[in-house]
């Protein structure tokens, strides 16, 4: 289980599909989502070194994908691995789904 995991458990929001694959023909996946209610968490990790994600290559890549998100309606939220280890980012999760519960 990893921090993301367990601070949604602690705060008794739903259990995310960690890796997920989303794309019928291409093997991206999303680090954290909720098919149900088409939430995608991506933690951006690798910005501080030489990572995939600084790369001109790496970063088209990372593009390409949250568009297709984007056209297949879906919600994206990205964080760095610090506003996961501080809470921001299950406290964000958390405004998520209280939106969709007001729907």
């Amino acid at each position: 289980m990893n921090l993301l995991e367990m601070h949604c458990k602690a705060m008794n929001l739903p259990a995310p599909v960690l890796e997920y694959k989303f794309h019928p023909k291409r093997r991206w996946k999303i680090d954290a989502a909720w098919p149900g209610f088409r939430l995608a968490v991506e933690i951006e990790g690798g910005l501080y070194g030489r990572g995939r994600h600084v790369s001109i290559k790496g970063y088209k890549g990372d593009l390409d994908k949250y568009n297709a998100l984007a056209l297949m309606g879906w919600r994206l939220l990205r964080f760095l691995p610090e506003q996961v280890k501080s809470g921001l980012a299950v406290r964000t999760i958390e405004e998520y789904f209280i939106e969709r519960r007001k729907e």
